[in-house]
């Protein structure tokens, strides 16, 4: 069985990147499990609450889960043509200790994928994300491209992926990365 973890970095109830991870979790093939995220739970990174508490425990479980799964899927909103704070700010707090770095990222096989209301479909943000997962070391696949552009036009109204060609796309896109990670 191939485990993967999605993580989407939003926060809202009705988000279209939760939608598209849970998408994953709806279209993996057989022999594959996706466990969906978000960044709920996770305070903004303060070093010295890192200092008195150690690390949150939404931090910790991501943490476990990440480094059991055989790949991580990070489904990335676009706010300003950049990355999300609340995404960024959680893969920050995976990264602590910096001795842990290795451990959760070092060569973790890793699709980046996402979606927006607009035209873009996450295109700016997935390119923004690349310095930060180049110096996290993890083994980005190039193998496709995922971008859900008007999103609101793709969902129906109980948050499900209702679009048939975005779906197949959807479905293409997790095979291919769980053979990638090695598993599929």
């Amino acid at each position: 069985m191939t485990q993967l973890v999605a993580l989407s970095g939003s926060l809202r109830r009705e988000s279209f990147n939760t939608a598209l991870a849970n998408a994953f979790a709806e279209l993996a093939p057989a022999g594959v499990s996706v466990e969906v995220f978000t960044p709920a739970g996770v305070p903004l990174y303060d070093a010295d609450l890192e200092a008195a508490e150690g690390l949150p425990e939404a931090v910790e479980v991501l943490k476990e889960r990440i480094m059991s799964a055989d790949g991580m899927i990070l489904v990335t909103p676009e706010y300003n043509q950049g990355v999300p704070g609340v995404l960024k700010n959680t893969v920050d707090w995976l990264s602590r200790p910096p001795a842990d770095i290795k451990r959760v990222f070092g060569d973790r096989p890793l699709a980046l994928c996402g979606a927006s209301a607009g035209r873009g479909g996450s295109r700016a943000a997935q390119y923004a994300w690349l310095p930060t997962l180049r110096a996290l070391g993890v083994r980005l696949w190039n193998g496709g491209q995922l971008y859900l552009p008007a999103a609101g036009e793709l969902m129906g109204d109980d948050g499900r992926l209702v679009d048939n060609d975005m779906r197949e796309r959807v479905e293409g896109f997790v095979r291919g990365f769980a053979e990638f990670s090695g598993h599929g």
